[in-house]
């Protein structure tokens, strides 16, 4: 039976790397729902392309239970993270993260995806993929230069053009 999956859209989201892995759950038959990491479900692109979301990350702490996985969608919000990490959905986000990550539920993401991941204590041990740029922040997991990597649980691409080195390894994982 295919797994029930929370998708994370940073404010403004990396369009092409959230649909590679909306496409693939629509396509396989996989349940998601996507939250918008913000104070309303209406979010976009950092194309500029508007979205609404599912619902907000809000609405996603406390529900953790009800989904088998956590995707993580970068974006160009992620660069300015520093500035806003106080917001209360940025604060919501991270403690969403660690939740998934410490009940050791499927964890997926590309770009900065590892290194919110590590930020929150849950890459112990684990190899990751992540942006180049993000590579120094890891201090719990192992950052490596690869496209991506597939330790245990943990899904990450490097980037969004490395997410189809991974998405089918994602999807089998989703699938069981």
């Amino acid at each position: 039976m295919a797994k029930n999956v929370a998708v994370l859209a940073v404010n403004p989201v990396n369009g092409f790397g959230l649909f590679q892995y909306l496409e693939a759950f629509f396509e396989n038959g996989i349940s998601y729902k996507v939250f918008a990491v913000a104070d309303s479900k209406e979010i976009k692109t950092n194309s500029g392309i508007a979205l609404v979301a599912d619902d907000i990350v809000a609405n996603l702490k406390g529900h953790e239970e009800e989904y088998d996985a956590l995707v993580f969608a970068c974006g160009d919000a992620v660069p300015v993270f520093r500035q806003n990490a106080d917001k209360p959905y940025n604060v919501t986000m991270l403690e969403v993260i660690k939740n998934f990550g410490e009940k050791g539920k499927i964890m997926i993401g590309h770009c900065a995806a590892a290194m919110m991941f590590d930020f929150v204590g849950v890459t112990k041990g684990k190899k990751v993929a992540v942006h180049p740029l993000a590579k120094p922040a890891i201090q719990n997991g192992e950052a490596t230069d690869k496209p991506s990597e597939v330790d245990g649980n943990f899904y990450t691409a490097k980037d969004e053009n490395d997410i189809h080195t991974m998405i089918s390894q994602v999807i089998a994982a989703l699938k069981e």
